[in-house]
């Protein structure tokens, strides 16, 4: 007789649950503590703004199963107590059908590749333009899964002139995300938290345009520099012992990589990608804060809109640069996706398809920001913000600003981990931290910068971000090597963006 073999069950690995998760329960925690924390409010000035030793103590609302479940809702259109997200949560959208029409022209893809080609026998030059480039991407819009299409067009061509794989991903992975935690308008990151905070995302551009230089140029210098030193022995590379392997997984056989050519079409939508870009930024700048003097954008308006018929014909709602929000940027990467339509000669099923596609591929970021906005609903109508802002206060009242902003950028890099999303993270947590940096003296765009930089920081090496597990699984490197590799550029990152906030914090 044959023995019944018994076989032992294979242990299940925890699997962190996905942001849509994790921002429910954090909504049903807030839920309950409403049931436990005093309930009490502040009074405001007439733009609602928070003034500071007016807390008092309210009745309680304690929120239950219905408001729990409603709070989402609410997060997206809004209610009594808390401004919805729908406004985010369509510029969100259409950013995605204007990129997924771009995408579809693959005036971006190429454009990389005629780069690259270009500078064939000089690679190294090529280091600090493309991480520019990449940076420019992840400062404007939060370029971050459209990379991973480069990595193998980068990897053999880094292996082929005698640097490794981490010199390639490096390129696309440190480039885009150092751009992420310099963002200046990504509307992922900024777009969200400065609309949580009801400021323009033109807040604070300047300075955090000073802090892209710097981190940028300290990543440019750190993979330079690495190169350089693997390129002369090569035996110095952390992925050494796989060279060989690499060399044969990562042939290039040059006869059959030609030298890619972009077409006309393909250089007019380039333009056209730059110039929408460059006109959000100037749009958002607030050009009147700069300089109280700076008021052509202001008075072109008024002209242009006086003109008879043109006037009209152009629009009567239009706004000037300096005061654009949310319905301006939108309306503006609406009507650049048409024009790109018609600069590239695009069929209107093609341009519909490519609209929608790209619409798609956002919509669990504009969902996941209406659920995590949710958690100030449930806050706000159960009595409690007031409160835990209230304790922050009498907290904060010994703290000086730099010593604040520094904590906040601390206190982001667990919550980046804990809330991978980087939109869901800023609408769950900036109306709490972002009026205690009132209390303790910090420009609410400041707190901004600090959020996003530390989001940026923990995206370089997070193992829950697709984009880095995507890249290093196309490389064959393994997480750990990674993180060895990044160890010093991760402390001279972290260095660099406390030093700067907290001199901005006394500025």
């Amino acid at each position: 007789m044959m023995q019944n073999q018994q076989t032992t069950p294979k242990k299940k690995r925890f699997k962190m649950p996905s942001a849509y998760t994790i921002l429910f329960l954090i909504i049903i925690f807030v839920a309950i503590l409403t049931w436990i924390i005093p309930a009490g409010q502040y009074s405001t000035d007439k733009a609602g703004n928070i003034i500071a030793h007016t807390y008092k103590a309210v009745a309680s609302n304690p929120q239950g199963i219905w408001d729990v479940f409603s709070a989402p809702i609410y997060g997206m259109v809004g209610n009594d107590t808390t401004e919805g997200a729908i406004s985010v949560s369509l510029f969100i959208l259409v950013i995605g059908g204007f990129l997924g029409v771009v995408n579809q022209t693959k005036a971006l893809d190429d454009g990389i590749a005629t780069v690259v080609s270009k500078y064939k026998g000089k690679e190294k030059v090529l280091i600090p333009l493309l991480m520019i480039l990449f940076a420019l991407g992840g400062s404007t819009y939060g370029m971050a899964e459209e990379t991973i299409a480069f990595y193998p067009l980068l990897i053999p061509v880094m292996i082929g002139v005698g640097f490794d794989s981490l010199v390639a991903v490096s390129i696309v992975l440190v480039g885009s995300q150092v751009g992420c935690l310099a963002s200046t308008v990504n509307p992922f990151a900024t777009g969200v938290a400065s609309q949580t905070l009801h400021i323009s995302p033109g807040d604070g551009i300047i300075s955090r345009a000073v802090l892209f230089v710097i981190v940028v140029t300290i990543s440019i210098l750190f993979v330079y520099q690495y190169a350089a030193k693997i390129e002369k022995d090569p035996s110095r590379s952390y992925v050494f012992e796989q060279r060989e392997e690499d060399l044969k997984r990562f042939a290039l056989n040059h006869e059959d990589q030609p030298g890619t050519k972009m077409t006309g079409r393909q250089k007019a939508v380039l333009w056209m990608f730059g110039l929408t870009f460059l006109i959000m930024i100037m749009g958002l700048i607030p050009w009147d804060q700069i300089n109280k003097n700076w008021t052509f954008f202001t008075s072109f308006t008024k002209w242009l809109q006086g003109v008879p018929f043109l006037g009209s014909l152009i629009g009567s709602n239009l706004t000037p640069f300096g005061s654009w929000y949310f319905t301006e940027i939108t309306t503006l990467f609406f009507l650049m996706a048409i024009v790109v339509m018609f600069v590239f000669k695009m069929k209107e099923s093609t341009f519909i398809e490519s609209f929608l596609a790209g619409m798609s591929d956002f919509m669990g970021v504009a969902i996941v920001v209406a659920v995590a906005r949710g958690i100030q609903v449930v806050m706000n109508d159960g009595n409690i913000t007031a409160t835990v802002l209230h304790w922050g206060e009498m907290g904060l009242s010994n703290l000086g600003s730099v010593v604040f902003i520094i904590l906040a950028y601390v206190f982001y890099i667990p919550m980046s981990f804990l809330i991978p999303s980087t939109s869901g993270l800023a609408a769950a947590t900036m109306g709490i931290i972002g009026p205690m940096g009132k209390f303790a003296g910090v420009d609410p765009s400041l707190v901004v910068t600090a959020y996003q930089s530390a989001s940026g920081w923990v995206n370089l090496i997070t193992p829950t971000s697709g984009v880095v597990m995507g890249a290093l699984t196309i490389a064959h490197v393994n997480i750990t090597t990674w993180w060895k590799f990044m160890f010093k550029l991760m402390i001279y990152l972290f260095l660099a963006t406390a030093i700067f906030l907290g001199v901005m914090a006394v500025i």
